[in-house]
């Protein structure tokens, strides 16, 4: 039991190391950088040219949020392999695809930083390899939504946490989801697009908090505890 209190305890702080880093990089220092004016590209090519090393910061920020993604997804399937194995796979494998997707924007950046420092920069280039980076966040959004349905799933099964936590990821993700369409299909949602996402910010915050401050319950309850009762007559057999 102490061991599943630790499990979890780690993934809670993990997923805050992620929700940090996203929100310290993305959320932060990218609009510093990037002017979305695309009628004034040379507007991000001046700001990289003056502000190297908090694009350069900007960069180790991304790569941060692959490193703490992939960890959350890795030691979520630990916390959950018990309760559902295909759904506990589920959540690594998508988040892993995310964090690939968002490795391949710091690579983009990377080479926008060097475009323009690297001798008289190509505003225009810059400015797409910004909006490349940009789409990337925007499509791996589509696995990040995928991640907190079966994350979801696992909180009902498990019983061990709060079950309104999960179905607010469920409803999280399938919002995340859509979200992702509607930011291609309907780019003037505006903010009836960005609600799509509330869920999913409440039921992270929510679940990460509860990780971290109370890891799981020492006895699962209803389905929980059935499962759990047959997870270990199933080791018992073996």
């Amino acid at each position: 039991m102490h061991q599943l209190i630790r499990t979890a305890r780690v993934t809670g702080l993990f997923y805050l190391g992620l929700a940090v880093t996203g929100a310290l990089g993305f959320l932060t220092v990218r609009p510093m950088i990037f002017d979305a004016d695309a009628d004034d590209a040379g507007a991000t090519l001046a700001n990289l040219v003056a502000h190297e090393s908090l694009a350069r910061a900007g960069i180790a920020l991304e790569l941060l949020v692959v490193l703490t993604q992939t960890l959350t997804a890795v030691w979520f399937y630990r916390l959950f392999r018990t309760v559902d194995g295909t759904a506990a796979g589920s959540i690594a494998a998508f988040g892993l695809v995310n964090a690939v997707a968002i490795l391949g924007s710091a690579a983009v950046l990377a080479t926008a930083l060097q475009v323009a420092t690297g001798g008289p920069g190509d505003a225009d280039t810059v400015q797409m390899l910004y909006l490349v980076s940009g789409n990337l966040w925007e499509v791996g959004g589509l696995f990040f939504g995928l991640w907190l349905v079966p994350m979801g799933w696992c909180v009902l099964r498990s019983g061990r946490l709060p079950r309104p936590l999960g179905w607010v990821l469920v409803a999280g993700g399938a919002g995340y989801v859509l979200m992702t369409f509607v930011a291609y299909l309907a780019p003037g949602a505006g903010i009836a697009g960005d609600l799509l996402v509330v869920p999913a910010t409440v039921g992270e915050v929510w679940i990460l908090g509860y990780l971290i401050v109370f890891g799981v319950r020492k006895q699962a309850d209803g389905a929980g505890a059935r499962r759990q009762a047959e997870v270990d007559a199933e080791v018992t057999k073996a």
